[in-house]
């Protein structure tokens, strides 16, 4: 049985792997697949598959995208969910900060440099018409427990993460959220090193096919809204909001796509170069 290793966010996003796991879908084809939380998100991740510690990935669109054209030897096989993620831009519950307007020029607290708290930091700024050179400062703060600590401490001023993970901790009164910002492109993809691809090629596409099954189902399964808010810890109305605006994919994004994230990310200076569709993903 071959061992493969897959990363990706302890988010309701990805329930549909920790189901197939749970069921075992994977071990009944013959693979033993390891999933890894990474609640560090993206940055970590880029450097799980750089080496070696992660096979494949399921991670943001922009942030391998930007990656790869770094160095990263890996591709993007598939598009894994096709709508945008919308990021909540929140600051502490007592903060004086009320609008977008009054957080121009402060500190954003962010996972890690290159992760997408970070990234869409720079599409807001830009959707804004801040000055990226002097509106934009930052404060690592590895994941949402740190950005709670640091927002409520005082030490960054305000932090993006995905908007129905962070609803619960603006319930309790410790976030206000005071904007929104959707990603312009489909926000998650699978992506796998060049070397385990090269291995265990015929492995990965028996996952994507399995995970590919449950996912085309996913919204049928009975109760999965009661399933997803006791999980995570979400209230009802807010994971049937959440369903609703939310489509999986089971192809791999088109080139037209790479290249419109490719084009905003060099834009924004986020990436020195454009690489051909060939040179990001890869066609199993």
């Amino acid at each position: 049985m071959k061992t493969i290793h897959i990363g990706g966010v302890p988010e309701h996003f990805n329930l549909a792997w920790y189901l197939a796991l749970k069921n075992g879908d994977f071990k009944k084809a013959g693979i033993n697949l390891r999933w890894k939380d990474y609640h560090s998100g993206t940055g970590a991740m880029t450097k799980a598959l750089r080496k070696g510690e992660i096979d494949m990935a399921v991670i943001l669109t922009e942030g391998i995208i930007k990656d790869i054209v770094e160095g990263n030897p890996s591709k993007i096989i598939q598009t894994f969910v096709k709508t945008p993620l919308i990021w909540g831009i929140h600051v502490a519950h007592k903060s004086d900060y009320k609008s977008i307007k009054d957080i121009r020029g402060t500190k954003a607290a962010i996972s890690r440099y290159g992760s997408g708290s970070h990234l869409m930091a720079f599409i807001h700024a830009k959707n804004n018409h801040w000055n990226l050179e002097t509106d934009l400062n930052f404060e690592v703060v590895k994941n949402l427990d740190g950005a709670v600590e640091c927002l409520t401490e005082g030490k960054a001023d305000y932090f993006m993460w995905e908007k129905f993970m962070t609803k619960p901790i603006v319930d309790n009164g410790v976030f206000r959220r005071i904007g929104n910002c959707p990603t312009p492109w489909p926000c998650f993809v699978v992506a796998v090193s060049d070397k385990s691809l090269e291995i265990h090629k015929e492995e990965i596409k028996t996952i994507l096919n399995i995970i590919n099954k449950t996912t085309i189902r996913f919204k049928e399964i009975p109760k999965i809204d009661e399933i997803i808010a006791k999980r995570y810890s979400q209230k009802i109305e807010d994971v049937q909001e959440w369903l609703a605006l939310t489509e999986w994919s089971q192809e791999l994004i088109n080139e037209k796509t790479i290249n419109e994230v490719q084009d905003q990310l060099l834009a924004l200076n986020i990436i020195p170069k454009k690489l051909n569709y060939s040179e990001l993903v890869s066609i199993i």
